[in-house]
């Protein structure tokens, strides 16, 4: 496959900048997550919802021409660059998305029962919320 000039980064090995795929990625994840909501699957769509954010994060800092590893929002946010104005309210949106990274997804996250005895609607309505405002902030600084 070839990768147009523009999707480039350039530094010192010229590799595909491929922030568009990431930022397409966080709205489907995005998407799954409200469908798991709509299906009562809450731990899921507490999962996709923090799945979106990582994502558009990451699509961002490659946009920077940045690399960035892990899984935790807040770390990922907290190292934007400082010309970058991250509304507080965002950190604490990563703050509440990281705690839905492993239990929601694995019953040794719980001292008894399952994940999806254990979230709510109103906490899947939460994450998809939050993961919204972080997509926005990241699209904003995209373009």
């Amino acid at each position: 496959m070839n990768v147009a000039p523009e999707n480039r980064v350039k530094g010192p090995e010229t590799m595909p900048n491929r922030y568009a795929d990431w930022f397409r990625q966080a709205e489907a994840d995005l998407r799954h997550a409200r469908n798991a909501l709509e299906d009562g699957d809450y731990e899921w769509s507490c999962f996709a919802a923090q799945q979106a954010a990582e994502k558009a994060l990451k699509s961002l800092f490659q946009r920077l021409g940045r690399e960035a590893w892990g899984h935790t929002l807040t770390v990922l946010i907290g190292n934007l660059p400082p010309d970058i104005q991250t509304p507080p309210e965002l950190v604490e949106h990563c703050r509440i998305l990281d705690k839905h990274y492993i239990p929601t997804r694995y019953p040794n996250g719980f001292a008894s029962g399952a994940p999806t005895d254990f979230y709510t609607q109103r906490e899947a309505e939460d994450a998809v919320r939050y993961a919204e405002a972080i997509l926005e902030f990241c699209r904003h600084q995209i373009s």
